[in-house]
């Protein structure tokens, strides 16, 4: 029974483990090849052109998906750089007037997306590691540019969900 055991439970230990490595960029190195990242990181959840050519690969991790690493390769298919996009530092340098493409381009795809209720528009939301079961919502007008964002209670947490 032993035997069988370690063979059974085993390899499916080594499964989950390997699939907790790959969850985020963290052994990823700057010039490492294109191969190397979905090797790495699997298949993006977006992938977005760069203005230098190059493309911004955008992995939407994490519980409820409160994380969003950026890694960016220049035109030869190489990375550059790479970050967690849901930050607050991040949500502050969000300018008025951004673009819907600007606005995926620095946070990546929302959580959320509904009409922005009796104003032409939407309201997108991002869930993000904090203390105070926030999420942060921007509004973007009916031709589809960010006029502002703030922190909101997550609807989760205010029905009385636990969220990880």
């Amino acid at each position: 029974m032993h035997r069988l055991a370690r063979h059974l439970l085993l390899p499916g230990a080594a499964l989950v483990l390997a699939a907790c490595v790959a969850y985020g960029p963290g052994e990823l190195r700057t010039g490492q090849p294109r191969a190397a990242v979905l090797g790495s990181m699997g298949p993006a959840s977006l992938e977005l052109p760069r203005p230098d050519g190059g493309v911004r690969l955008v992995y939407a991790r994490g519980p409820m998906g409160r994380e969003t690493y950026m890694i960016d390769l220049d035109a030869a298919g190489r990375v550059t750089a790479w970050h967690q996009a849901l930050e607050t530092a991040q949500f502050e340098r969000l300018q008025p007037g951004l673009s819907r493409e600007a606005l995926l381009f620095a946070l990546g795809p929302p959580a959320e997306r509904r009409p922005a209720g009796w104003a032409p528009g939407e309201v997108w939301s991002w869930r993000y590691h904090n203390n105070d079961c926030l999420w942060f919502q921007a509004g973007l007008d009916e031709q589809g540019r960010y006029t502002g964002g703030g922190y909101g209670i997550d609807p989760r947490c205010d029905a009385g969900d636990k969220v990880p």
